[in-house]
C-alpha cells in the first residue's frame, strides 16, 4: 500500500489506516478474539496506522492495541490516540495537568513509554484559539511524554485554526462522500502548511457501505441508534449529520457509480484516498474480513479519482444546503 508522511510527524503511514472506535465496544459487541483479529488482518494487508482514543470503551480500545503491538514488536505501527472526552467539555478542563494524567494513562494502555501521536478529541470551540493549550502540548513533547499533537475536529474553522500553529502535526476531519466541505479549504491550507489530514467517518458510519435500506435498526448501545439526533455528542458524528432516510437514497445513487470488481465501501474509501492533502483515511471494521477489504481500497486510487463528478452531483442535491454551512 501507499505509504504517506503524517504532517510535521515526518513519519510514513499507510493511505488506508484503521479506525478502532468499534473495538472499544461503543458500536455494538466486539470479542477479544475479534479484536484481534482485525489488528491482524489490518497489519497483514499492509496497514501501518491506527487511530484510537482513551474514551473508546474506556481505554478498551487502547489496551488492546498495546497487547497486541507489545505480542508483535517487529511491526512498524504508528498509533495516535486522542484525550480529552473522559471529562466535562469546558475549556477549562485542557490544562497541562489534566493532559498529563491523561497521557499517562493512554501510556499504561497503549504500552509505549512515549506516545506517537496525541490529539485533543474535539474539545470546545475556544480550545483551538487557546495559547496556553499549545504551551501545555509542546511541555508534554519535550517531557517526552508524546513525539507529536494535533487535533480532531468537528468543524473546517477548527481545523483552520489548528493548522494555524506551528507544531500541530495533524488534523482529524470528517470527510467523505457525503461530507465534501474540508475540500474547500482545510486540505489546501493543511498541504501547505505541512500538517497531515486524517479522514475519519469515510464511510458515513456505514451509509457508503450500501447495505442500509429505511428499515435497517441498529442496536441500543449503538451510537447509529441513539445519537442520531445528537444527544450523546455531535450529531455530525452519526451519519456525517445528515437525515438517515435521505443518506440511504443518496448511498443507492453512489453504489450506482462504482466500476465493476469494486465494492460500494472500497470505492467510497478510494474517493477519499484520492483527494489531494488526505495523508491517511481511517475506516473501523469489525472482522477480518471487512479490516483485509478495507486495506485493499488504498491500492483503488484511480477508482476513487474517477468518482469526482457523481460525487459532487449527489451531494449537491441531497447535502449541500442541509449540511455545508454547518460544519
Amino acid at each position: 500500500m501507499e505509504q504517506r508522511i503524517l504532517g510535521r510527524t515526518g513519519r510514513s503511514v499507510s493511505t488506508v489506516g484503521l479506525g478502532t472506535w468499534q473495538l472499544g465496544a461503543d458500536w455494538g459487541s466486539v470479542t477479544d478474539a475479534d479484536a484481534f483479529a482485525v489488528l491482524e488482518a489490518s497489519v497483514e494487508h499492509g496497514v501501518t496506522f491506527f487511530d484510537t482514543a482513551d474514551v473508546y470503551g474506556d481505554g478498551r480500545s487502547e489496551q488492546f492495541i498495546g497487547r497486541f503491538l507489545s505480542a508483535h514488536p517487529e511491526l512498524n505501527v504508528t498509533v495516535a490516540t486522542k484525550m480529552g472526552r473522559r471529562v466535562d467539555q469546558v475549556p477549562e478542563n485542557y490544562t497541562l495537568k489534566n493532559f498529563r494524567e491523561w497521557t499517562d494513562r493512554s501510556r499504561r494502555n497503549l504500552q509505549q513509554d512515549t506516545l506517537d501521536l496525541v490529539q485533543l478529541h474535539c474539545p470546545p470551540t475556544s480550545v483551538y484559539s487557546n495559547d496556553e493549550v499549545y504551551d501545555a502540548l509542546d511541555t508534554l513533547v519535550s517531557e517526552g511524554a508524546i513525539r507529536n499533537y494535533g487535533v480532531s475536529v468537528e468543524r473546517t474553522d477548527e481545523a483552520l485554526e489548528a493548522i494555524k500553529r506551528g507544531n500541530t502535526a495533524s488534523v482529524q476531519i470528517i470527510l467523505n462522500a457525503f461530507r465534501l466541505k474540508p475540500l474547500d479549504e482545510v486540505l489546501p491550507a493543511a498541504k501547505e502548511a505541512g500538517v497531515g489530514i486524517i479522514a475519519r467517518v469515510p464511510l458515513a458510519s456505514g451509509l457508503l457501505s450500501g447495505k442500509y435500506t429505511p428499515e435497517t435498526e441498529f442496536p441500543a448501545n449503538d451510537h447509529r441508534n441513539y445519537n442520531r439526533d445528537g444527544s450523546s455528542f455531535d450529531v455530525g458524528e452519526t451519519f456525517s449529520g445528515v437525515d438517515f432516510a435521505t443518506g440511504v437514497k443518496a448511498a443507492q445513487e453512489f453504489s450506482a457509480l462504482v466500476p465493476d470488481g469494486v465494492t460500494t465501501p472500497q470505492a467510497a474509501l478510494a474517493w477519499v484516498v484520492a483527494q489531494d492533502g488526505v495523508t491517511s483515511v481511517i475506516p473501523g471494521a469489525r472482522s477480518a474480513q471487512q479490516a483485509a477489504a478495507n486495506a485493499e481500497a488504498g491500492e483503488m486510487k484511480v477508482v476513487g479519482a474517477g468518482l469526482g463528478d457523481g460525487v459532487r452531483d449527489i451531494y449537491d442535491r441531497y447535502f449541500r444546503e442541509a449540511i455545508h454551512p454547518r460544519w
